[in-house]
């Protein structure tokens, strides 16, 4: 939909919240928005689970990226990369004082929470600085509580909602959703449902994807 000057699009953002490069991913893409203004993103975030298998309690990081990456070196080297591109976002990054890997299944049904008043982006932001700059496992439900609080919401009843069952199909299916859709990796940036992009890109690449977005949409529409 557009209106006079300004382009309103539906932006899905495709991620995990224990993913360093979705953070870095978020950043480029409110820059890429700032350098198109005309563009108003109506932004969801849609969980990709990339870790369902982990118990609910999470388990030992180390242990985690060892099996996963094999080597320490190897570690070091991605550990590295991610926070070089961090510091270009005002992320500082501080990986080697997490101690744990979280299964991220409550932190979704957190985000998908606040949703509801409004508070998606601003939980998503607050929950990758709690994990990745503060080191805190927001796989724990009362850091979650506590996170949910400081961003203004009802600590007691999230820390409730979360101890029950409420919220977890939804990410489960949206999960899924975004398995059948064929995304494989994760940031992944779905525009008005017709263009994709995977990774965290440089915003100049995110702004012309939005450029196309709005140049289909005007096509479109002078039919």
């Amino acid at each position: 939909m557009s209106h006079i000057g300004r382009f309103v699009l539906r932006v899905d953002i495709v991620f995990d919240a224990v993913c360093p490069w979705c953070f870095i991913g978020k950043h480029r893409l409110e820059r890429a928005l700032a350098i198109r203004p005309q563009v108003v993103a109506e932004i969801r975030w849609r969980p990709f689970l990339l870790n369902p298998e982990l118990p609910s309690g999470g388990i030992d990081r180390q242990a985690y990226l060892e099996r996963k990456f094999g080597s320490n070196y190897r570690i070091q080297r991605i550990h590295a990369a991610a926070q070089q591109a961090g510091l270009l976002e005002q992320i500082d990054f501080d990986f080697d004082s997490i101690r744990r890997m979280p299964n991220s299944l409550n932190a979704h049904r957190l985000i998908n929470l606040a949703a509801s008043g409004g508070r998606q982006g601003d939980m998503v932001e607050a929950l990758f600085r709690a994990y990745f700059v503060d080191a805190r496992d927001i796989g724990d439900i009362g850091t979650l509580a506590a996170i949910a609080t400081a961003e203004g919401m009802d600590g007691r009843m999230v820390e409730n909602y979360l101890r029950g069952n409420a919220g977890i199909l939804p990410v489960e299916t949206d999960n899924a959703r975004m398995h059948r859709l064929g995304v494989s990796g994760v940031p992944c940036y779905i525009l008005d449902e017709r263009f994709a992009i995977a990774g965290a890109q440089e915003p100049e690449i995110i702004a012309r994807l939005l450029d196309i977005a709005c140049e289909t949409e005007m096509a479109t529409a002078s039919r």
